[in-house]
């Protein structure tokens, strides 16, 4: 029987080879890629606990105190600060693709990579340091 398409019952099955569920741990620019994808979950996380802390303040110290206790069990510190490692982690893989994303060019020559992410980790230490003050009481 010829249905027109060229096709035999018994076609053969193309190759395709296996890939490996942890494809992404052979190359450090693979690990590096799947650990920023999954920063974004604990930067979601800062988002949540930060709106959490301004709706307990919004609704006067009782709510405020009890935000505190919570925050201060042992299960939350450590989420807390595992996601601040992965926040760190993120803005600064961000702040080392700038560079990539831009191709600044002056007088026909490409800027180093350096003087473009520069600035942002010199803003972000400026910031940093201002907060630190602030919370020190300025």
């Amino acid at each position: 029987m010829n249905n027109g398409a060229g096709y035999t019952k018994y076609h053969p099955r193309w190759l395709r080879p296996k890939t490996s569920i942890y494809w992404w741990l052979k190359r450090r620019s693979y690990l590096t890629f799947i650990l920023r994808e999954l920063s974004c979950i604990f930067v979601a996380w800062f988002v949540i606990f930060f709106l959490l802390l301004l709706r307990a303040v919004g609704r006067g110290d009782p709510a405020y105190q009890r935000f505190l206790e919570l925050s201060g069990a042992p299960l939350v510190l450590a989420v807390n600060v595992v996601s601040l490692l992965f926040v760190i982690f993120h803005a600064i893989t961000w702040f080392n693709l700038a560079p990539k994303a831009m191709a600044l060019r002056i007088r026909g020559r490409r800027v180093p990579p350096f003087w473009i992410a520069a600035p942002n980790f010199v803003a972000w230490a400026f910031v940093s340091a201002v907060v630190v003050w602030l919370m020190l009481g300025g």
